[in-house]
C-alpha cells in the first residue's frame, strides 16, 4: 500500500485523506529508525483538520496504544489510561509502581506505538515527562498530536524536545479531499466542482466542517428531488465556524 492509499473511516465508510497518510508515514519512519535515534514524532495542526480521526485510523492499522488527555488530569489517571490501553483493566497502585508496569508492558512489545492525543494538555500540566521516560526505558514509537502550537510549547522541555525525530503538520483539506469527503459522505449527489471549492475555502478545509455541509448538502438535495447540485443551484447552509447572529427585529 502506497501512502496515497492509507484510507480514513468517515461515518463508517472509508475516505483516503492527506493527513492519514503523513501520521502513516510518520509512525513507520519512527518504527524503522535506525538504532541509537529518538522515536517520538510530533503532529500537530488546527482544530478540525482530521488529527485525531487519522489517530484513531493508525491505532487499528498498527495496534497502537491510543490515549487521549483529558484537561483535569494529573499523572495518576494518565498513567491508569495507558494501563487500561495496555491491557490492565483495573489499574492499581502508585504513580511509580504504575509507571514501573507501563514500562514493562510497553517493553514487552517495543514496535508498537503509543499515540497520545490532545498531548498539549500534557505539557501545560507538566505531564510531559512521564512520557519521555517511558520512551527512554522501553524506545516505543510515541505520537504526541496536538494543536498548532504544541511543537512551540515542547521547546519549554529541552529533553522532549531534543528526541523528537519527526515533525509533521497537519494540512487543510484540498479539492481532492473536499471531493473524497463528498464521495463518501453524498454518494447519491453529484456535486459541482465550483461548489466543492467554495465549501473548501469557506470552511479553511476543515475536515469537521466540511463534513457537515456535505450532510446539509445531502439533506438539502433529497427534499428537493436533486441529484445534482452546483454552486449556483445550493441555497442552503455552508458551515464556516462563524456564531449566528440575531438579525435585530428578526430571526437569526
Amino acid at each position: 500500500m502506497t501512502a496515497n492509499e492509507h484510507t480514513v473511516k468517515t461515518g463508517g465508510s472509508i475516505a483516503p485523506l492527506k493527513n492519514v497518510a503523513t501520521l502513516m508515514m510518520m509512525i513507520e519512519a519512527l518504527r524503522s529508525r535506525m538504532v541509537g535515534l529518538p522515536g517520538i514524532g510530533v503532529f500537530s495542526g488546527d482544530s478540525g483538520y482530521g488529527k485525531s480521526v487519522a489517530a484513531q485510523y493508525a491505532m487499528n492499522k498498527t495496534a497502537a496504544i491510543y490515549v487521549e488527555v483529558r484537561h483535569y488530569w494529573r499523572a495518576k489517571p494518565l498513567c491508569e489510561a495507558i494501563l487500561q490501553e495496555a491491557g490492565q483493566p483495573r489499574p492499581r497502585g502508585t504513580v511509580a509502581q504504575m509507571m514501573d508496569e507501563i514500562i514493562r508492558r510497553l517493553g514487552d512489545a517495543p514496535n508498537r506505538p503509543l499515540i497520545i492525543d490532545e498531548a498539549d494538555k500534557l505539557v501545560d500540566g507538566k505531564m510531559i515527562e512521564y512520557v519521555r521516560d517511558i520512551h527512554e526505558t522501553t524506545q516505543v514509537p510515541v505520537v504526541l498530536i496536538g494543536e498548532e502550537l504544541l511543537p512551540r510549547k515542547l521547546e519549554a522541555f529541552e529533553r522532549v524536545h531534543n528526541r523528537v525525530l519527526d515533525w509533521q503538520l497537519a494540512q487543510p483539506c484540498d479539492l481532492e479531499d473536499t471531493a473524497e469527503l463528498a464521495r463518501i459522505l453524498c454518494p447519491q449527489v453529484e456535486i459541482g466542482d465550483d461548489l466543492l471549492e467554495d465549501i473548501r475555502a469557506k470552511t479553511a478545509g476543515r475536515a469537521r466542517r466540511i463534513a457537515t455541509t456535505l450532510h446539509e448538502i445531502h439533506a438539502w438535495a433529497r427534499n428537493r428531488g436533486k441529484g445534482a447540485v452546483s454552486r449556483a443551484d445550493y441555497e442552503g447552509r455552508i458551515f464556516t465556524g462563524e456564531t449566528p447572529i440575531r438579525r435585530a427585529g428578526g430571526r437569526g
